[in-house]
């Protein structure tokens, strides 16, 4: 379920991060659904356990995961709370920087605009189960 870049700029623990937020908004994981350890999922992605430990306390403490010791780690689901400013001006940020290699590209405003609306149908349930 997870795929890594290794050639991404993009650590690997914020990959992990960004792909359990996906399943979730894309209904691939409920809450409740059981992840993958930390031991087992480093295994399967050939990484170190570090690095998927490091994932999963973001998760945890962006109350997506909860581990219960002795059963295994778990989705809490789509924590309900106030947007975070900080995490909103860095994601501005990245914007701005995405919107402008796409200017480069070629695209207009309107051309950018129904992008983000494509991706945001996708992120709202309207993708394909296939991930």
């Amino acid at each position: 379920m997870i795929h890594l870049d290794f050639r991404s700029a993009q650590p690997i623990y914020e990959q992990i991060v960004m792909q359990y937020k996906y399943l979730l908004l894309q209904g691939f994981l409920k809450k409740g659904d059981s992840i993958p350890s930390v031991r087992r999922l480093a295994m399967d992605l050939d990484i170190t356990p570090g690095t998927v430990a490091k994932a999963y306390r973001e998760l945890e403490q962006q109350g997506l995961i909860e581990t219960l010791r002795g059963k295994g780690t778990y989705i809490a689901g789509v924590p309900e709370r106030k947007p975070d400013e900080g995490v909103i001006e860095k994601v501005k940020e990245k914007m701005k920087e995405q919107c402008t290699e796409l200017i480069y590209q070629g695209y207009e405003k309107e051309e950018v605009i129904r992008l983000v609306q494509e991706v945001m149908e996708g992120l709202q349930g309207g993708g394909e189960k296939d991930a």
